[in-house]
Order: C-alpha cells, then structure tokens, then sequence
C-alpha cells in the first residue's frame, strides 16, 4: 500500500466526492492533506486558515487535525465552490466557509496555521507572512521539485519559492511532498 492508498477521513471523502461531482480537479494531494491535519493538530486552539478551499478537500485535510478549541475558516472566490464546500462542513460551527477574494480572511488573523493554497501565495506575499502569528504556520503547496539553490523552475530563479524560503519573518523549508511535488513549510519567528 503506498501513501497515497492510506483510508482518508470521511470529510475528505465527502469533499473528495463534491470535486468530482463539480468537475473540479485541483484538489490538493493526499501527502499533502497529511501534512495539513498535522499542522492542524500542533495547534489544537490554534486559529487555522485557508486561502482557496475549492471543493473543500484541504479544508476537510485541516478539520481532521482540528482541536475541540480551535477555529477554521477558509475562503474560496467561486461562489458554487463555495456553497458546495460548506455544506461538507455545515455541521460544525467550528468552520467558516467565506465566498470571495482572499483578503476576507484578514478580520480572522492573526493565524496559527495558514495554507495559502490560492490568492495572496503569489500576488501580496508579503502580506501572506504578516497575518501569520509569532510561531504561525505556513504551508504553500504545488511547488515542483528543485535540486538547485536558489530553486529553478522552468531554467529560471524561482523568485516566488525564494521569496518565502529566506523571508526574515520565516524559518522555512521545502519538502517533498510527492517525486514531482513539494511544499514550503514556515514558521514566523516570535
């Protein structure tokens, strides 16, 4: 059995489910839906966030690590998505689904947990990092693989990737999440 193949939550089965019924096809991966209930799980009254929830698999990855003490909200700009998502969670009073741009989620900050998966990761960086708390974590995804320092993609400097992997505000990492997937991983320093 391999990584991928583990039993997923029922939630994420469910959101899994409502991708596929809307023929969404962005959905983050199972590696890295792990690592997302784990952050979760580090901050059990940790006030976690999402930018981009699609159909809400992430989301539900994030729910399963979710302490009884903490708070989830997530933002998606498609309007259907974002009904659809919500309803996956209409149960839990826990969880915020919002409908429209990322900024929304800036009344909720600071975050303990932020999985910047849609707008902000690549048009207000910096901003991104500001709404993380003093030992915040942040989790970007769909990052391809580099050997190379700084990292490459495409033959170039990957500006984005470096941006947040020598941030003064971060102590940050990239892993592999996937052979041809990886993640940055930071914390904000206090």
């Amino acid at each position: 059995m391999t990584m991928a193949e583990r039993a997923v939550p029922p939630r994420v089965a469910a959101a899994e489910r409502v991708a596929s019924e809307a023929g969404f096809r962005k959905s983050c991966l199972p590696e890295v839906g792990r690592l997302l209930r784990l952050a979760a799980a580090a901050k059990p009254h940790g006030v976690i966030a999402e930018s981009g929830t699609g159909s809400g698999v992430g989301t539900a990855w994030l729910h399963s690590g979710l302490g009884a003490g903490a708070r989830l909200v997530t933002v998606e700009r498609d309007e259907l998505l974002a009904r659809r998502a919500a309803g996956v969670f209409a149960d839990d009073d826990r969880v915020d689904v919002l409908t429209g741009d990322w900024r929304l989620l800036e009344r909720h900050a600071p975050f303990d947990v932020f999985f910047c998966d849609g707008g902000g990761k690549r048009d207000d960086p910096e901003r991104v990092v500001e709404l993380l708390a003093p030992g915040g974590l942040l989790i970007l995804d769909d990052f391809t693989p580099s050997p190379d320092w700084p990292p490459r993609f495409e033959g170039d400097v990957d500006e984005l990737r470096l941006f947040y992997l020598t941030h003064p505000a971060l102590d940050a990492t990239e892993i592999l999440t996937a052979p041809a997937h990886a993640a940055v991983v930071a914390a904000r320093r206090g």
